[in-house]
């Protein structure tokens, strides 16, 4: 049985705030059209996002504070800011794979919108699936959380020591797959996904993209949704810190599209929380390492990591 602090009160409202936040992310901007985000809109959005992120953790932790106190409000509400932190930090992550996407199939930035709007919906849609399933799992077999942080452990270690290679993606079996079974154009038609050609339905490579970005998606919750384990197995805190943190994706993505390069050592900080993460689901019996303390050493890390990529930029600008 699944234990959480969510009761129809704050699911509704949970529920409201997003169905608003899509209408706002997806309608207003989409009536400017195909275009891209301008790198001060981004930061704008992004900056709104995250306000908006804080603002609710805020009535959530008025609303808890009235029901139950405020020893379950601060410890509830910061359960909240950690998953939220660890889940926007790993995104970064899945906004430098969308780059190498992007750049591979000389997707303009201005046919990146719409690909990204459908993108951040199915992300929604896939990752409230993944967690509930997550959040049974964890409540039939608590022993689970240890191949969580096995799991997190070894992809820790792997992206500190992989290396990305964009030109890589062709040859990806399931890129090859497709292109084998899908009567596809050889070249992109604005924003559409499929086109009619001599009464033939055709999809363009755009098509293409989008899987490949459902798919990142995929593959990157695995990675995050067990980090949030290791702060709560709340469902509702781990779907909230997490959705909220992927509703601003688009505005991070035109954010740092620009400045990706200048970023060069944020993976190995990523690799270092994944590590840590990974090593207090494997100890949990052994160490208690509170939510507050594991917020800490989260910032840090990424405080810590953004303070090197400071310095690599400088020596190299001076270079």
């Amino acid at each position: 049985m699944m234990n959480s602090v969510g009761n129809p009160v704050l699911w509704g409202s949970f529920a409201v705030v997003v169905v608003i936040m899509l209408a706002v992310d997806m309608l207003l901007q989409g009536r400017k059209g195909a275009q891209s985000m301008t790198m001060k809109s981004a930061a704008l959005w992004s900056l709104l996002w995250v306000g908006l992120s804080l603002l609710f953790n805020f009535g959530f932790w008025w609303y808890l504070n009235g029901e139950f106190g405020r020893e379950v409000a601060d410890k509830q509400a910061l359960a909240f800011l950690t998953g939220y932190l660890i889940e926007k930090a790993l995104a970064v992550d899945n906004v430098f794979v969308w780059l190498m996407l992007f750049s591979y199939f000389s997707v303009p930035a201005s046919l990146q919108r719409r690909v990204l709007v459908y993108g951040v919906l199915g992300a929604i849609v896939l990752r409230t699936g993944m967690i509930f399933a997550g959040s049974w799992l964890v409540a039939e077999f608590s022993w689970i959380l240890y191949l969580f942080g096995a799991f997190l452990l070894f992809t820790g270690i792997k992206m500190a020591i992989a290396k990305e290679d964009d030109g890589a993606i062709g040859d990806k079996p399931l890129v090859r797959w497709l292109r084998g079974h899908l009567r596809m154009t050889d070249e992109l038609s604005g924003e559409k996904f499929f086109i009619r050609r001599n009464g033939l339905l055709y999809a363009t490579p755009l098509v293409l993209v989008l899987i490949m970005v459902e798919l990142s998606d995929v593959i990157f919750a695995v990675d995050s949704i067990p980090a949030i384990f290791a702060v709560t197995t709340d469902p509702f805190i781990v779907l909230t810190s997490n959705l909220f943190a992927i509703l601003g994706l688009r505005a991070m993505y035109f954010l740092l599209a620009n400045v990706a390069e200048r970023f060069s050592m944020l993976k190995y900080g990523l690799a270092v929380i994944l590590i840590f993460i990974g090593a207090k689901m494997l100890l949990l019996d052994v160490i208690h390492i509170p939510v507050g303390i594991s917020l800490g050493v989260v910032a840090s890390i990424l405080a810590l990591t953004l303070i090197i990529n400071a310095w690599v930029n400088a020596r190299k600008d001076k270079a």
